[in-house]
């Protein structure tokens, strides 16, 4: 009987529980690694903050923690996929190679590459969807072959579509059952998790990071969500108070990112509780925030220039202003406008603020003041917000410039003070200058 040596491949996913593929490859495995791979060279030159890698980091050691208490390790590996996934599987003698399915378009290429070189190996290819809640294609197909674009259609097509599948439980010891991990003695020089240092940033003056990362932060912070039956019970559009603007102790957006929380994990527990309170029948509008990053991903799985202007079909080609001094002094809160200098102080600082928050900076920089594309501001939400993805920050920042999906020109957000509570600029200035 031939022995199957599994190799899991963790990229988005960043968790044990609801991990079909996960699950899947270890079915009759002989041995299994879980690896995931860091180019130190990309982290020292990319545009994306020190915040977002800390808290990558310490999403890959708590997942570390987690394997070992399966008796196994998290397998860091440095270089480029293409280059050096080859030479491990091999040295290997892996059989069957499982990872999470990535929705966008880069990652699809990627994916498609690998498993071509998987199948010249002879090596078996697991995949699922579990980083979306629904199969996008399918969601296309209804639609004539089309994503849709306006999310009153989107909606209408997803309540015609069967309950997504339900998660999957968490990988624990009867899943691995009597598969092993082979661990050298210098597993942590050669495949420990990496540090700040070690990527080259310099963590002098850095503070405290506001979000913890990793799977079981996220699983505590869904139970504390839960907790507020108050909130769940009304279902109402949520109240904005002062403290709004502050990280919530129940936030899920970074870990529904990085996948260290499953959404199909948030989608039935939110139902279960709607249910338990409500005695009926969950209603869509329940499913929001997961339902616009739904939407947002389908809109860009078929789209490689999904995050550009020139040469997306489904965006506004505007002749916007180049102003490197004005978009640099926006990037760094030094507008002069007190209100959008603290918000941007506090992204940069802690790598999160409040949607209402990002809806003032975006039209400040785009269409409302300083008539800078939206591609200049993508960016910087990239490098420095916790919860940017490449399809749902571009999304958003077409529909905030009315460069797509939503083009209510007049609409827009004044750069002193806020209509619905003047007390909430006061607050988050305080809060800000005075730490």
């Amino acid at each position: 009987m031939n022995e199957k040596h599994t190799v899991h491949w963790f990229r988005k996913g960043l968790r044990l529980h609801d991990n079909p593929s996960l699950r899947q490859s270890l079915k009759g495995a002989t041995t299994f690694r879980c690896i995931f791979i860091v180019d130190p060279w990309f982290a020292g030159a990319s545009n994306v903050g020190i915040n977002k890698w800390r808290f990558l980091l310490e999403c890959l050691e708590d997942l570390d923690c987690s394997l070992r208490k399966l008796n196994s390790r998290l397998f860091v590996i440095r270089g480029q996929p293409a280059d050096i996934l080859p030479k491990l599987l091999k040295e290997w003698g892996t059989t069957c190679l499982s990872f999470e399915e990535d929705p966008e378009p880069f990652g699809r290429v990627r994916d498609q590459n690998i498993m071509a070189l998987c199948k010249s190996m002879g090596i078996t290819v697991v995949t699922s969807i579990a980083h979306t809640l629904y199969k996008l294609e399918t969601i296309i197909e209804k639609n004539g072959g089309k994503a849709p674009l306006t999310y009153h259609q989107f909606q209408s097509i997803v309540s015609s579509l069967d309950p997504p599948p339900p998660p999957e439980s968490p990988v624990c010891s009867a899943t691995v059952g009597s598969a092993v991990t082979i661990i050298s003695e210098d597993h942590d020089e050669k495949y420990g998790v990496p540090t700040l240092e070690e990527l080259g940033f310099d963590t002098d003056g850095l503070g405290p990071g506001v979000w913890q990362g990793g799977e079981s932060e996220a699983l505590s912070r869904l139970e504390r969500h839960l907790e507020r039956k108050a909130w769940v019970a009304s279902f109402g559009r949520p109240k904005m108070t002062p403290q709004s603007l502050l990280p919530s102790q129940t936030g899920l957006s970074p870990y529904l990112r990085f996948g260290c929380l499953s959404t199909r994990l948030f989608y039935y527990q939110l139902n279960d509780l709607y249910r338990k309170i409500k005695k009926a029948v969950p209603p869509l509008s329940l499913h929001g925030q997961i339902l616009w990053r739904e939407f947002f991903y389908c809109a860009a799985t078929r789209n490689p220039n999904f995050d550009r202007m020139v040469g997306n079909p489904i965006c506004v080609q505007v002749p916007w202003d180049r102003n490197p001094e004005a978009l640099a002094k926006w990037a760094n809160g030094q507008t002069g406008f007190p209100w959008i200098d603290a918000i941007m102080t506090q992204l940069r600082e802690e790598g999160w603020i409040h949607h209402l928050a990002r809806h003032a900076v975006a039209c400040f920089l785009t269409r409302g003041d300083l008539w800078i594309s939206w591609e200049e501001g993508m960016k910087v939400f990239d490098e420095l917000l916790l919860d940017a993805d490449w399809s749902v920050n571009a999304g958003m920042w077409m529909w905030l410039s009315c460069s797509s999906f939503f083009q209510q020109f007049f609409h827009c957000y004044c750069p002193v003070r806020l209509e619905e509570k003047q007390t909430l600029m006061e607050i988050i200035l305080g809060n800000i200058f005075q730490s």
